[in-house]
């Protein structure tokens, strides 16, 4: 009979501790459940791109977003450089800026709207020329000739800044049929036979079977470098930081890599 009822009171004692030892790792899944829930981010996030960054962004936001479910980034606003430091300093509300040169980055900088910009791609140019390249374009001396006809970004512009010393470096004086305020422009009229040709970033052309490229001498001397950096006056600072952090992480350099950026 004792030994019955020990049996029956060691049984006890264990359901107890057993349901002890389920409360105890229940409370601790909660916890820690609770606490991954309150680190992740979230939130909208605005960013505005320098115009040749457009196809890496693109992917860039959806493995951003992978990472990062509760944050949203609304659609990226893609222009010249110029123009996108010029809405930012007047007061546009963007919490991310990337730009394609250093110098329009400073601007902003210098109106104190930015702090510690990161390096994190940098471009060359080509020449890109219809697909059946009517004015018979070879070199860069090429486009010196006054009955070609030929579309560069403003010099105002990175890539238009980038074309000037190009052109300068080989001694050239070339002028364009039109300037535009982004080289997205530039290769859409190449890409429509209204130009016989234009300056644009190596990024800009791979994979394009409408175009033809030519990587002029001396290209590799005009080196744009691609700076970015989160607002200070950001509507969400822990989303533009971490969006600023994926870019110069492993698997955005990658993305940047295959785009045909080369590294900072």
């Amino acid at each position: 009979m004792r030994t019955t009822r020990a049996l029956a009171a060691l049984a006890g004692v264990t359901v107890t501790i057993v349901a002890l030892a389920g409360c105890t790792s229940a409370t601790t899944n909660a916890t820690s459940s609770s606490a991954a829930t309150d680190d992740e981010l979230s939130g909208t996030l605005t960013i505005a791109a320098a115009a040749s960054l457009g196809a890496a962004f693109d992917q860039i936001v959806v493995a951003f977003e992978r990472q990062h479910p509760g944050v949203t980034i609304s659609p990226i606003t893609y222009d010249g450089s110029s123009t996108l430091a010029t809405q930012i300093i007047e007061g546009a509300p963007i919490d991310v800026f990337a730009s394609a040169n250093e110098e329009n980055m400073q601007k902003v900088v210098d109106a104190g709207l930015v702090t510690d910009p990161v390096d994190f791609a940098t471009n060359t140019l080509v020449i890109v020329v219809p697909e059946s390249n009517p004015a018979g374009i070879e070199t860069l001396a090429d486009l010196a000739d006054p009955a070609v006809s030929v579309v560069l970004c403003a010099a105002e512009v990175p890539c238009g800044a980038a074309s000037q010393t190009l052109l300068a470096n080989a001694g050239l004086d070339v002028t364009p049929a039109s300037s535009e305020q982004n080289v997205t422009a530039v290769l859409t009229k190449v890409e429509a036979g209204e130009a016989d040709a234009g300056l644009v970033y190596t990024t800009d052309a791979v994979g394009l079977s409408n175009v033809l490229t030519i990587t002029p001498d001396g290209a590799e001397d005009v080196v744009n470098t691609y700076p970015i950096a989160a607002l200070s006056d950001s509507s969400n600072p822990d989303a533009a930081a971490a969006f600023v952090a994926f870019i110069a992480s492993d698997e955005g350099q990658k993305i940047m890599a295959d785009a045909g950026f080369g590294s900072p």
